[in-house]
């Protein structure tokens, strides 16, 4: 553990988690030119985002469960595998019918990466160093949102569609030839089979990590920090900055971009506060969905077109959000044994793109109402406006206010367990802290 050959297989899976990024927002990049390439309306272009998110969160369980059964490597090559034979499809589609085989394809490939890799690390890292260990996995492999945002948009709009979605569909093909060659799943394999829990077995551990108060903890963190950044960089983002807000792609893919160096940033520091406080980790989940609800409310709010300054704000608030849905991830590790981690992660990555695929639909839905009544009124069609975005974004509102109430809910239960279990009462925030400025300690979750 914590040995020169877990760091190997760390940047190994590091780089398929990166690759399947760059495949889940490429589409993004490409939302406007997919409208012009596909002649579709901005609900139906949100359906193949959302088609590849369904299938992402659909998968997650089933994935856990594969995951306990046969181990995250050969998830992480087949994952590649899918993810690559998903973007050959779209490369070459000509209608929206086969670009959304393709995208089923890709949401599924990137189904089975994320959790692979997540319970990969508790295999090969132990003590305070794994949170850690996690943030900087999930802030690298936001670079894939770079990929997607500065050469395979450069590739997009200097060589065109095909060219483009073939070169990263080859990405995949590099990425799953690096986990044979240097993953392995532990540092001693078992090779007999008989060790690993059989299907009956395997669905009673899912059963119990889906009761598990900690496990659901996990789903509503999830839930509430992930969902608008997803939302933004997986489909409206590049419409919202170029069409409603008048930002060159260039400019859009730099402020995008941001998210991912803002992450760079605050992931260390979220993963030393979640190892060293790891009683207060909902508190820290909570503030940060404070944060991305006032930049949003600011920018909404704010007069005519908000400023570049602002702008940046937002997204910056919203990298934050990126690292902070890791800590549920820390929640699912915390409250399920190790045989049961690939389950229990499977449940916790549902929550936020569940959230986000509902979010990115609505938006579309509400768009596209919004420029039909612009049409009746007989205005000229302009989908991506500014005023009709700042009024399907509020959305967000109504689905992270409902995670929020669920994410209290069962933080009670997960303290009262921690009670009866225990014999820990977690105390009031205010008085932890007082207590902390006095003599320094630890807090509850």
């Amino acid at each position: 553990m914590n040995s020169t050959r877990s760091w190997l297989v760390w940047g190994a899976a590091v780089l398929a988690y990166t690759v399947a990024v760059l495949q889940r927002t490429s589409l993004g990049v490409a939302g406007i030119d997919a409208t012009h390439r596909f002649d579709v309306s901005a609900a139906a272009l949100s359906s193949l985002a959302v088609v590849q998110l369904i299938v992402y969160a659909v998968l997650q369980i089933p994935v856990g469960v594969l995951l306990d059964r046969f181990g995250p490597r050969a998830l992480l090559v087949t994952g590649a595998l899918l993810m690559a034979v998903g973007q050959t499809f779209l490369a070459l589609a000509s209608s929206i019918e086969w670009a959304l085989v393709g995208r089923v394809l890709v949401g599924a490939g990137d189904a089975l990466t994320f959790i692979s890799v997540i319970r990969l690390l508790s295999n090969w890292f132990s003590g305070r160093l794994l949170p850690q260990v996690a943030q900087w996995t999930g802030n690298i492999g936001q670079l894939g949102q770079v990929l997607s945002a500065i050469p395979f948009s450069f590739v997009l709009h200097t060589y065109g569609w095909p060219p483009a979605f073939l070169s990263v569909a080859t990405m995949s093909l590099l990425s799953a030839g690096v986990v044979l060659a240097l993953v392995r799943n532990t540092l001693h394999p078992v090779e007999n089979d008989d060790t690993r829990p059989s299907w009956p077995e395997a669905m009673r551990i899912l059963r119990q990590s889906l009761t598990r108060p900690g496990t659901q903890l996990g789903f509503w963190s999830h839930f509430v920090t992930q969902s608008s950044g997803t939302m933004l960089t997986l489909l409206w983002g590049f419409p919202l900055l170029t069409a409603g807000l008048g930002y060159s792609r260039s400019d859009a893919s730099l402020l995008l971009s941001l998210i991912v160096g803002v992450g760079a940033v605050a992931g260390p520091i979220i993963g030393v506060l979640t190892a060293r406080y790891p009683m207060r980790r909902s508190n820290l989940v909570l503030a940060i969905v404070a944060g991305i609800g006032m930049a949003w409310t600011a920018v909404l709010a704010w007069p005519g077109h908000p400023p570049l300054w602002l702008i940046i704000v937002l997204i910056a608030t919203l990298g934050v959000g990126g690292p902070g849905s890791l800590i549920g991830f820390d929640f699912a590790r915390t409250f399920n044994p190790k045989r049961s981690l690939g389950s229990a992660n499977g449940v916790v990555n549902v929550g936020g793109f569940l959230a986000s695929f509902v979010m990115m639909y609505l938006v579309g839905v509400i768009l596209d109402v919004l420029n039909q009544s612009r049409i009746d009124r007989g205005l000229m069609s302009e989908v991506f406006s500014w005023d009709s975005f700042r009024i399907a974004l509020l959305v967000q509102y109504l689905v992270v206010g409902a995670g929020v109430g669920f994410l209290l809910r069962v933080r009670r239960r997960v303290r009262r367990q921690l009670h009866q279990d225990e014999g820990i009462t977690v105390a009031p925030l205010w008085i932890a802290v007082s207590r902390m400025l006095r003599r320094g300690g630890r807090s509850g979750p």
